[in-house]
């Protein structure tokens, strides 16, 4: 790495740039010295000189006009604002600049006048300039929509970033002392197999805010601490000042390794709060970088490719019908955002019965499914698949785990433990109401069945929502009988053998139950 002088070396030569291994930019004093000097000599090449006091001047509508030259003077159209020459003007008055300019004028005057100002761009003619041609009013007025939805565009984007912005996780977590769970425990969401790399003290490379140059710089911060995706990020030099911490998202655009601005060549700017705090600002980099940590050179690849999902808007799915949870339905992949499917049903014809799912979640399924297992389906009315559908390949969908059913196994009746799939935070006397193919049952509560059984639904045997008879009850977990049914251990007992039910046995919930004695007296 080669040396480099002092700051106060370098200001004897304020129009230079220096740039070391780094991409070091010194100071400010020179960015702004020559953004002025090329401003300058712009301004030098299109000067104008300054007209004499002594010109006469016109003044017609409101509108003031000088002769340049002493014979000839310069006039604004009031039809679309060019300026030119005078006296290539139309009509008499010199009101336009064309015959279409005084028509269009007479008989769409307010808007087409409107339209025509916004299509004036680039800078004013010279003064040998003649009125330049425009384009035709039908041209204007779309110009002037297109500009109208812009505007709202524009209003709804800052809308929306106004409502984004109204909960600050960082303010929330620094202000209570919580703790995030780390992005690692989520295996199944952007960069969680890869995020090993990602922890406090890691340097990047960040945009300097405490800086008032007119280009964009960049100076190195280190993680303090980290909340999921965020990062509390300090700037290099702050040492333990934290009064120009911020928070970002690791995973955004302008995060990147040490080391980038050097092969991009961007500048390294120290903020201006602690411009003047070390002379040598390379001399303090190489220190407190050596043996530092920064972000991996493909990290931003590694997040483009984990944000990339095989589920695609126009696929068709097999998903729950949420009115009737016994059967499923043909939906359509509206959008996919975070891995979250936006899916509407096939048939609904203005796409406002919609509702959104994991594409890991066990309610959607491949187009086939339900014929394959047994499991009731709703025939879509449309007979022909709408342009653009497409079937989702059924790789795309989670394999159920495998059963072994040829020994004890689940029978239509049996009773069992589940929780109610529309109210997760109860666990309630069920039953078996269907035993569907691959290991997947109907299950019914008890007491509060449709009578068309339309409220069954499904869980695979595997599922840890189905548990065998007695487990709320070694786990100390209040069950929720079936209505008109005694809380008491002894009246749910009597309720069961009542209805000469069998319950289902431990080793059919293939799953888990680590507090479920192997000895536990029978239950009946």
């Amino acid at each position: 790495m080669e040396n480099t002088k002092d700051l106060t070396e370098h200001s004897s030569r304020p129009e230079r740039k220096r740039r070391d291994s780094f991409g070091m930019f010194d100071g400010y004093d020179s960015c702004s010295e020559d953004t002025s000097s090329s401003s300058s000599s712009e301004e030098s090449e299109e000067e104008v000189a300054p007209l004499p006091s002594n010109l006469p001047i016109i003044k017609n509508n409101g509108q003031v006009y000088t002769y340049p030259d002493g014979k000839s003077g310069m006039a604004t159209c009031e039809m679309c604002g060019m300026v030119g020459v005078r006296d290539a003007f139309y009509s008499k008055t010199k009101r336009f600049c064309s015959v279409s300019c005084s028509r269009s004028y007479s008989s769409n005057s307010k808007k087409a006048s409107i339209l025509a100002r916004l299509q004036v761009t680039g800078k004013p003619p010279t003064k040998k300039a003649k009125v330049l041609q425009k384009q035709p009013l039908v041209a204007k007025l779309a110009a002037y929509a297109q500009y109208q939805a812009t505007l709202q565009n524009q209003a709804k984007t800052k809308a929306a970033a106004v409502s984004m912005e109204g909960f600050s996780w960082g303010n929330y977590i620094n202000s209570n002392s919580f703790i995030a769970a780390p992005v690692t425990c989520f295996k199944h969401a952007p960069m969680g197999t890869c995020w090993g790399d990602i922890s406090e003290n890691v340097r990047v490379e960040v945009p300097n805010t405490d800086c008032s140059l007119p280009t964009k710089v960049f100076w190195i911060a280190g993680i303090v601490k980290l909340a999921g995706y965020n990062a509390l990020l300090r700037y290099e030099g702050f040492e333990n000042d934290s009064g120009l911490d911020f928070w970002c998202n690791i995973c955004g655009s302008d995060i990147h390794p040490v080391g980038w601005c050097a092969a991009s060549g961007k500048p390294l700017v120290p903020p201006r709060t602690i411009q003047h705090k070390y002379t040598n600002w390379k001399a303090f980099l190489v220190k407190r970088l050596t043996g530092a940590k920064t972000l991996p050179p493909d990290f931003s690849q590694k997040v483009s490719e984990s944000m990339q999902y095989p589920f695609k808007p126009c696929m068709r799915v097999e998903v729950v019908d949420k009115r009737h949870l016994c059967r499923t339905r043909v939906a359509v992949v509206e959008s996919v955002i975070g891995g979250r499917l936006r899916l509407v049903y096939e048939e609904s014809e203005d796409r406002t019965d919609d509702f959104w799912c994991h594409m890991h979640s066990p309610l959607i399924h491949h187009i086939g499914w339900s014929r394959s297992i047994g499991h009731r389906f709703k025939r879509s009315d449309i007979t022909k698949k709408q342009d653009g559908h497409f079937d989702t390949p059924p790789h795309l969908f989670a394999k159920v785990k495998e059963v072994d059913q040829s020994g004890e196994w689940f029978k239509e009746g049996m009773k069992l433990e589940a929780i109610d799939p529309l109210n997760l935070s109860t666990i309630c006397v069920a039953t078996i109401r269907k035993v569907l193919a691959d290991g997947f049952l109907m299950i019914g509560i008890d007491g509060s069945e449709a009578a068309d059984g339309s409220d069954w639904f499904c869980y695979h045997a595997t599922s840890p929502s189905i548990f065998p008879v007695g487990f709320c009850e070694i786990n100390m977990i209040e069950l929720t009988p079936p209505r008109g049914c005694s809380k008491s251990r002894i009246s749910c007992r009597n309720e069961i053998r009542s209805s000469r039910s069998h319950g289902a046995t431990v080793n059919m919930c293939s799953h888990s139950h680590s507090n479920y004695s192997s000895s536990l007296e029978d239950t009946f």
